[in-house]
């Protein structure tokens, strides 16, 4: 089935929300626990969800049978995701997450540039001006005042 506009936006659309929600339960939950730990206490209540929707979905598979590279390529984003959320609590704990949070959005033009020089994809111009725009943004609020 192929996806739609609606698909992928509405996805896409909650994702920025529960991120944002993400930053200030973390902020608020940091308060007097160790970053890493928090982020531990983090990835267990993830991994437990994720093994509810995977089993209960009927969604299992036998790891075995995926592709080498599919699994290649997972496990450097579980490691990519790890890292990022390893920096991005320790990030929070010292900084407001009001600070924090902008400036890890760089990754969004960090995305579009990764996708132009490993996937091949090519944003058109209404694209590369939005993707200006945030790196402006995340200029702006890295400049201290």
């Amino acid at each position: 089935m192929p996806a739609t506009t609606a698909d992928w936006f509405y996805w896409a659309l909650l994702s920025a929300v529960f991120a944002a929600l993400t930053a200030i339960f973390a902020k608020v939950g940091l308060d007097g626990v160790d970053s890493d730990y928090a982020t531990l206490i983090r990835t267990v209540v993830i991994l437990a969800v994720l093994a509810a929707v995977v089993g209960f979905g009927g969604k299992w598979q036998n790891p075995l049978m995926l592709r080498p590279k599919a699994v290649v390529f997972l496990v450097l984003s579980g490691l990519a995701t790890g890292a990022s959320w390893f920096c991005y609590f320790r990030a929070l704990k010292k900084g407001q997450a009001s600070q924090v949070a902008p400036i890890d959005k760089l990754s969004l033009v960090l995305v579009a540039l990764f996708a132009v020089v490993f996937l091949g994809e090519r944003p058109g111009l209404r694209e590369w001006v939005g993707i200006l725009m945030v790196a402006a943004g995340v200029a702006v609020l890295a400049v201290k005042r």
